[in-house]
């Protein structure tokens, strides 16, 4: 009986030195997987957007608009950057002006000190970095000389707590006008409720009126009108200025 019991016992000690064989050097180790990276894929549209707004003798306003966040897009603040070709602008090269946004996503930059009656292209960069798609252009700032056409307001209808006025608008060069803006800025707590036969922006108190896609061009001497309805607890005057 003690015989076959160590029998047993010597087969299974064989046994298991035979499977702690097995468990040696590599193959002791657990085989961990790599768990691939995932690639993000941004959508397929444009990060910032630019539109031109008005201008003065002197400075170009353009309305710009954050529609992406990183990896794909930008985070406030915006460089307006303005350049005097297209081939500067493409390049990157020999900037003439710039001015920064604030820290909205979207609304209106507006870069001062430029030339009278000029031509320029503009691109956006973020931080330093370059946005390598947005180049606008050409925009123009407007003549110092004599304006090229005349803005007159008539009231058409009061109440209390505001009015409707049409703004009658006449080229007075020489030459057919190929696009207008008038520009005029609120003494009070004015502002426009609706517009009509024209594109309204504004910044704070100064309001400009480009004309529309249809009424642009004017020949000497020709007019066109836009019409309006204005909220105000107090009407003032109104002194409206009127260029390309």
């Amino acid at each position: 009986m003690l015989r076959t019991f160590g029998v047993v016992l010597a087969t299974t000690t064989l046994t298991l030195a035979g499977w702690a064989g097995t468990l040696t050097g590599a193959q002791a180790q657990p085989v961990l997987s790599a768990t691939p990276t995932p690639t993000y894929a941004c959508p397929p549209a444009l990060p910032v957007s630019g539109q031109f707004l008005s201008a003065t003798t002197t400075s170009i306003t353009v309305r710009y608009s954050m529609l992406l966040s990183p990896p794909c897009g930008y985070d406030p603040p915006m460089t307006l950057v303005l350049f005097a070709s297209r081939e500067d602008a493409t390049a990157w090269r020999n900037p003439v002006a710039s001015a920064v946004s604030g820290p909205q996503r979207y609304g209106d930059i507006t870069v001062e000190g430029l030339t009278p009656d000029s031509e320029y292209w503009f691109r956006f960069s973020v931080a330093e970095k370059h946005d390598p798609y947005v180049i606008s252009g050409p925009v123009r700032t407007l003549s110092a000389a004599s304006p090229a056409c005349g803005a007159t307001v008539t009231v058409d209808n009061r109440w209390t707590g505001g009015y409707a006025a049409t703004v009658t608008v006449r080229n007075t060069a020489a030459e057919t006008l190929d696009g207008w803006q008038v520009t005029w800025r609120w003494s009070g707590d004015e502002r426009v409720s609706a517009l009509w036969n024209g594109v309204l922006s504004t910044t704070g108190a100064d309001v400009t009126v480009r004309n529309a896609s249809y009424n642009g061009t004017l020949a000497p001497g020709a007019t066109t009108t836009f019409g309006m309805l204005v909220w105000t607890s107090a009407p003032g005057a109104l002194t409206l200025a009127c260029g390309r």
